[in-house]
């Protein structure tokens, strides 16, 4: 097996201190001490570091400039996800990186116009939601021709010349919801829905896949409905929701798959449905803490977005600093939230951010709205 060279991040855990400090050490930049210096210097020969990437950048001393275009979103997901993009993005000494982030109001809706500006600013790389892969896949297959990477987060665009794609394991997740829901009812008999945001976007497909042949497996004392699609709007989610709670009277459960569980839950409470109904949810965020400790949300599984947003930025820097076109896929574990890890959760979510409370980020600044910019 070919050993990875050693990086700055493997002299910085292993002298418990940072990056930059690292960064400071070897290149006898001031504001090290001429201690920390020599152990840094010691641990970099036991590593085998070697700095050639790094002399590549600095002699350029170039500025990276990378796109983030990705949903606008109702809850928290999407300011985590850019949060993760932009704290990777600083945690890098080695160069400048401009963060331009293009975000536009709904699935299908300004994704288009958000590439062609970024291949039009000329972009060095772009980080993308793909929420409809097939209308993307040319403008990819563009960039990938012209020495572009295009890294995708939380879906896939498939064969469209992308360099990676970072996202929770939708197979994992769906799987684990249907076991949650069968655990819940035990033995009770009845129908169980899913809500997704489009059965095109191949990760909500998984989720639904997952989700129902183990169900079939597992529970087949359970019914389950075809897939609820809201195409990631509210009012759309409710209208469904509203109209299934009418039609199926033996609805036992249901699995929200995306992050509109809040107009779910109306639906559900509006049919006069709560308690009674098990519910498994998707993220977490402010406004459903509050139902997870009411018992109205059994559970919620994490998609860890900040980290989605920290490896894919991860993801396309290493793309960029060694020009290569080998594809990379990472499918992140989802951690599972319920009422009684709840609070150490959210304590551990404050310490991460740095916040007192869950993070509800503002738009990061250098942001273009593409539903402004689109006129819409």
């Amino acid at each position: 097996m070919i050993k990875e060279p050693a990086t700055l991040l493997d002299i910085a855990n292993a002298l418990g201190t940072s990056i930059g400090t690292v960064h400071r050490a070897l290149h006898d930049n001031p504001g090290v001490s001429s201690a920390t210096k020599a152990k840094v210097l010691k641990m970099a020969s036991t590593l085998g570091y070697r700095p050639n990437l790094a002399a590549r950048f600095l002699s350029s001393k170039r500025t990276l400039y990378v796109s983030v275009n990705t949903l606008k979103g109702s809850t928290s997901f999407w300011d985590e996800v850019r949060a993760g993009i932009r704290e990777e993005a600083a945690s890098n000494p080695l160069e400048n990186v401009e963060l331009e982030f293009r975000t536009y109001p709904s699935i299908e809706r300004g994704e288009k116009e958000a590439f062609r500006a970024a291949l039009r600013e000329k972009a060095d790389g772009i980080i993308i939601f793909p929420s409809d892969p097939e209308g993307l896949r040319p403008w990819i297959q563009r960039a990938s021709r012209t020495g572009v990477p295009v890294v995708c987060v939380a879906t896939d665009a498939p064969n469209s010349g992308r360099q990676g794609i970072v996202a929770i394991d939708t197979l994992v997740s769906g799987s684990m919801a249907a076991d949650l829901i069968g655990r819940f009812l035990g033995e009770q008999q009845g129908a169980v829905a899913i809500t997704v945001f489009n059965m095109a976007i191949m990760e909500h497909a998984e989720k639904y896949i997952a989700f129902k042949t183990t169900l079939r497996s597992l529970y087949p004392n359970l019914q389950l409905l075809n897939p609820i699609e809201d195409n990631g709007v509210e009012a759309e989610a409710y209208r469904k929701c509203r109209k299934l709670f009418k039609e199926c009277p033996n609805l036992v459960g249901i699995y929200v798959t995306t992050e509109a569980s809040i107009p779910v839950l109306k639906a559900a409470s509006d049919a006069k449905l709560l308690p009674g109904l098990t519910i498994i949810t998707t993220d977490l965020f402010a406004d459903l803490v509050p139902q997870i400790r009411s018992n109205a949300v059994a559970a919620t599984i994490y998609q860890r977005p900040r980290a989605q947003g920290q490896l894919a930025f991860r993801m396309l820097h290493r793309a960029l600093v060694n020009r290569s076109s080998s594809f990379e896929q990472l499918a992140l574990a989802p951690h599972l939230v319920m009422r009684g890890n709840l609070d150490f959760f959210l304590r551990r979510q404050s310490q991460e951010s740095g916040a007192g409370k869950l993070p509800q980020l503002a738009e990061p600044t250098g942001s273009t709205d593409l539903a402004l910019a689109s006129g819409q």
